[in-house]
């Protein structure tokens, strides 16, 4: 028995790298490619180059505006992701104490956006009646709105596994409903939010139709459209675009990481409490 499962073990850990190379090649292929020159880029090979470029990462913060579109995606993500967090919080703990007909159609209405699809055409001439074509107020309350539905799925479950008891004793205890949430409930939510935030941050961040849509100027550009200042009419300079990728990806990476700390932590920690 323990040699079969010892047998299993290896065979389920050599099949998850197999599939981890399906994603983890294209990757090593466009880090190479960023120290490649034109030409050597063009082949898109898995092979060294002969000489290191790393003069390629120099070229695209200049003249693909990077500082400039990396604030922008900062922005948008960053932004966005508070909001979101703040505005589901608050309206999951709501829904899910209030058992009204209302609150349920509120729930449920809110949530339909999981599975409809986002018709660009209407919503430019809604933001632009509103005049928040080509804002950052404009990008950053829609990233927030098209976070709702999932965002307000996954926290509403977690908020409804939340004992009742709690809010009772808290108001026993002289609590108003503010402190309520803001002292017991929030404090208990804190790996849900950092889910939420990460999950919001990583797609706004990698997000290309909205900002296309909605963008007009190069100063507004995130850095997923920076990669354009690249591209020519008849061809494109993939070393460049590579070396684009990569930065493009770093920060991305780095949240990911920092927001899976804290999510593992928070859930020890509450299992630890419970």
């Amino acid at each position: 028995m323990r040699l079969r499962k010892r047998l299993a073990s290896i065979g389920l850990n050599a099949l998850a790298w197999l599939l981890s190379l399906v994603v983890l090649i294209p990757f090593v292929v466009i880090v190479l490619n960023s120290f490649k020159s034109d030409a050597e880029a063009k082949v898109l090979k898995l092979t060294l180059p002969e000489k290191f470029i790393f003069e390629n990462y120099k070229i695209v913060y200049e003249q693909g505006h990077l500082g400039g579109s990396f604030f922008n995606s900062l922005l948008h993500s960053g932004a966005s992701s508070l909001l979101l967090v703040f505005v589901v919080a608050f309206s999951a703990f709501t829904l899910s104490r209030n058992h009204s007909r209302l609150s349920k159609f509120l729930y449920f209405f809110l949530i339909l956006g999981i599975t409809l699809p986002l018709n660009y055409i209407p919503l430019m001439e809604v933001m632009k009646s509103m005049g928040m074509i080509n804002s950052h107020v404009g990008m950053i309350l829609l990233y927030t709105a098209m976070g709702i539905p999932i965002s307000l799925f996954i926290t509403y479950a977690f908020v409804s596994n939340i004992p009742k008891e709690l809010d009772e004793a808290a108001i026993m205890d002289g609590c108003n409903g503010i402190k309520l949430f803001l002292q017991i409930i929030v404090p208990l939510l804190t790996s849900v939010l950092v889910t939420v935030f990460v999950l919001n941050f990583l797609s706004v961040w990698n997000e290309f139709t909205a900002p296309l849509y909605m963008l007009n100027t190069v100063e507004m550009w995130p850095m997923t459209l920076a990669v354009y200042n690249f591209f020519g009419q008849f061809s494109a300079q993939w070393n460049l675009v590579s070396a684009d990728i990569v930065l493009t990806s770093l920060p991305v990476l780095i949240v990911f990481l920092i927001g899976q700390k804290y999510i593992v932590g928070g859930l020890t920690s509450g299992a630890v409490k419970g």
